[in-house]
């Protein structure tokens, strides 16, 4: 029997179940999704009881299964969310949705305790976001619902839950703490004051290393548990360990983040102010993170784009780079879209382009986006040399947005990858004492180097 690395990605929409073989290669994998039910509030939340019972039903099987030997299990998952047990192990309130809305008035007390705003900010590489502050979950509970607080024995992130399941042990790791959870202070290495102060920490299980992993019998069989990882961050562990030189990685989708895994400094006032955040190595070291709302943004003006001229839904695929149609558009240039998701000084009043083509529109609506992740890059680079730069996610297939990049961004060499393992694959090696060496990314992510274009 072959034997295999386990793992559950879970995201928001799609829970993922893969098998890894020793060389990290995919051997298996399976998915479902579940409809969201509803918190007391009648707020769209996780289905944690059928999620539990797909999870342990889901190993089992392949605990049977004579194809495969299972030899460890991680866990990757969304972060911002805990789970909150009581003393019998029982949860004890919904998961609370980071896009339930956060009362302004209690936003506004905890700032007043415990602000200025942009300074908490920067020791805590969190920006103020209400519930997607996961920390302010438990600030909310105390304050609002202080009957349920007060019966909470243990509060766990998404990741360490999934891990609690299977293993009844509670713990804490770097990566799920901190990922805007506004809990961290990344100077004091350790929760901020108010964590303290608000005896929240009595709340928080005991803290280990990412690469923590306990070896269990489950089942009449030997299996090494890890307790679980952020998605981002395990989604950037490939890279990290595979990579010897500084770079950084944009990691697109409907959200597109680049993260610098390098930075060595705090965040400035000047990083707060441009919506820069921290995530979390698995070391505990800071990420310098920028985030825009790039995949959404696309996806709606393409849509008005393929109203305005008539053309097929995914026509926009097809369209490949056009030096002369870049040139056109360059040698007058002038910001012509209105965004709908993403707020920037250079944006119009309204939309305004007088193309008959939706070529032409279409490449002038990426070149105005590419600006917008060109700027971000460079606001994670901040002093930083740094030479390199991967490209992971929706936009890596897209022919304009790669050609751009690699010309906008000149002084650094782009490479993409293909990683749709990204965050599964990264919880794998968490656990794993495999050193990955640089044709890691070759071999498991079919990277490719892209050369910009010369002007004529």
């Amino acid at each position: 029997m072959k034997e295999v690395t386990a793992v559950f990605d879970i995201g928001k929409t799609n829970k993922k179940f893969f098998l890894f073989d020793d060389d990290f290669q995919e051997v298996y994998r399976e998915y479902t999704r579940f409809d969201f039910i509803e918190d007391e509030d009648g707020h769209p939340t996780e289905d944690l009881k059928a999620l539990q019972e797909w999870l342990k039903a889901v190993f089992e099987r392949i605990l049977k299964s004579k194809k495969y030997t299972i030899t460890a299990i991680n866990f990757s998952t969304y972060g911002a969310s805990f789970v909150h047990l009581d003393e019998n192990g029982e949860v004890l309130t919904p998961l609370y949705n980071y896009t339930k809305p956060y009362d302004p008035k209690l936003i506004d007390a905890f700032y007043a305790k415990y602000g200025p705003e942009n300074t908490f900010a920067q020791s805590t590489g969190s920006s103020n976001s209400g519930m997607l502050n996961s920390g302010m979950q438990l600030y909310w509970l105390k304050h609002t619902k202080p009957k349920v607080y007060e019966k909470i024995a243990v509060s766990l992130h998404l990741p360490q839950y999934i891990s609690y399941i299977f293993t009844g042990i509670p713990l804490s790791e770097y990566t799920s703490i901190g990922c805007h959870t506004a809990l961290w202070d990344y100077k004091k290495k350790d929760y901020h004051e108010w964590v303290y102060k608000e005896g929240i920490n009595t709340k928080l299980p005991p803290i280990v290393s990412t690469e923590t992993s306990i070896n269990m019998n489950y089942n009449g069989k030997r299996i090494k548990i890890g307790v679980g990882i952020h998605d981002s961050s395990a989604a950037l562990l490939p890279y990290v360990r595979s990579i010897k030189k500084k770079f950084i990685l944009v990691s697109t989708g409907t959200w597109s983040i680049a993260l610098n895994p390098f930075t060595e400094t705090p965040l400035s006032e000047n990083d707060v102010e441009k919506g820069c955040i921290n995530y979390m190595r698995i070391n505990g070291k800071p990420v310098k993170s920028n985030r825009l709302f790039l995949g959404n943004e696309y996806r709606l003006q393409v849509e008005e784009l393929t109203k305005k001229f008539n053309v097929a839904k995914d026509y926009h695929k097809k369209v490949m780079f056009d030096y002369d149609t870049f040139f056109d558009i360059i040698k007058d240039f002038q910001f012509s879209f209105k965004w709908f998701s993403i707020e920037h000084k250079n944006m119009p009043s309204q939309t305004n382009y007088s193309y008959d083509r939706f070529e032409h529109a279409y490449h002038h609506l990426m070149i105005e986006l590419v600006l917008l992740q060109v700027e971000s890059i460079n606001i994670v680079a901040g002093k930083d040399t740094i030479e390199r730069l991967y490209v992971d996610g929706g936009f890596s297939d897209n022919d304009i947005y790669i050609k751009l990049v690699s010309h906008y961004l000149r002084n650094m060499e782009l490479r993409t990858t293909d990683s749709s393992l990204g965050s599964a694959l990264g919880a794998a090696i968490a656990i794993s004492d495999t050193k990955l060496n640089s044709k890691f990314l070759k071999k498991n992510y079919s990277l490719k180097k892209h050369i910009p274009f010369i002007l004529k």
